[in-house]
């Protein structure tokens, strides 16, 4: 195949990827391996329906919102740049990197996972999970195993512990305190080489 380096040579911006996003050269590398092969019409971009090759996607429950989240709105393709920032939040976090403060805020740390998460609930982007988009995932995610009742009264029950203003919906800030014993980093993370 060559050496890595060259083969960087033929991915756009790949060493400033490399420096956003902290990804390693063999890391651009394999991704872009799995764009090209996901980018079927070879255009250089994907659609919504080019993720439907990845399994783990279709059979994620919410894997619908997750293909979205890839998306800009308005925009019905991505390029191999955009591919690899949203990747970027599935990194695992790394503890002992350190930034100064003209650095942004890697899209790895957890602040950006629990941003990254609660757009997937937030769909009308307004800031705020309400018990409709609530219930809209949960519907997804447990399909026919409860019942309507009990999915009303596991939302009104969320909405209730995280909803510290009482607006009867949950904010950002609301949810990150939600999720302050959740291993972000564990349950927002995939394994780039294997």
């Amino acid at each position: 195949m060559g050496s890595k380096s060259s083969s960087l040579n033929k991915i756009p911006n790949a060493q400033e990827l490399m420096q956003e996003t902290g990804f390693s050269a063999a890391h651009i590398l394999r991704l872009y391996e799995r764009f090209e092969f996901l980018d079927v019409d070879q255009m250089g971009e994907l659609r919504p329906e080019d993720f439907g090759a990845i399994r783990e996607l279709s059979m994620n429950p919410i894997g619908d919102r997750i293909i979205s989240a890839f998306f800009s709105p308005g925009k019905e393709t991505v390029d191999f740049a955009s591919f690899v920032r949203i990747l970027a939040h599935f990194r695992s976090t790394e503890t002992n990197r350190t930034r100064d403060g003209a650095q942004p805020e890697p899209a790895n740390s957890r602040t950006r996972k629990l941003k990254f998460a609660f757009q997937l609930y937030d769909q009308d982007r307004d800031g705020k999970i309400s018990r409709e988009e609530l219930l809209q995932v949960l519907r997804t995610m447990m399909e026919m195993q409860v019942t309507e009742e009990q999915l009303q009264s596991i939302a009104e029950r969320a909405i209730q512990e995280a909803d510290l203003d009482q607006d009867d919906a949950i904010s950002f800030d609301e949810f990150r305190k939600s999720m302050e014993k959740v291993d972000i980093d564990h349950k927002m993370s995939i394994r780039f080489l294997s």
